[in-house]
């Protein structure tokens, strides 16, 4: 399973991914909403794990432009 990772606190999104590929997760990191709407929509993710709260593209943008 494939997870994309959006989060702009660096230690969180540092934990969050170590945590996920310690259980067998491939993970891929953004840390703004730009990167993980490019990320999102360049790659297929089983899952998006995405923070409301970004730089750059605010989370609530970012799923508005994936649900489209």
């Amino acid at each position: 399973m494939k997870i994309l990772v959006v989060e702009d606190e660096p230690d969180l999104l540092r934990v969050l991914s170590q945590a996920l590929r310690e259980s067998g997760y491939a993970v891929d990191e953004a840390a703004d909403g730009e990167e993980g709407l490019f990320k999102a929509k360049a790659w297929e993710y089983d899952a998006v794990i995405l923070d409301l709260l970004l730089p750059k593209l605010n989370g609530w943008y970012v799923l508005q432009q994936l649900r489209k």
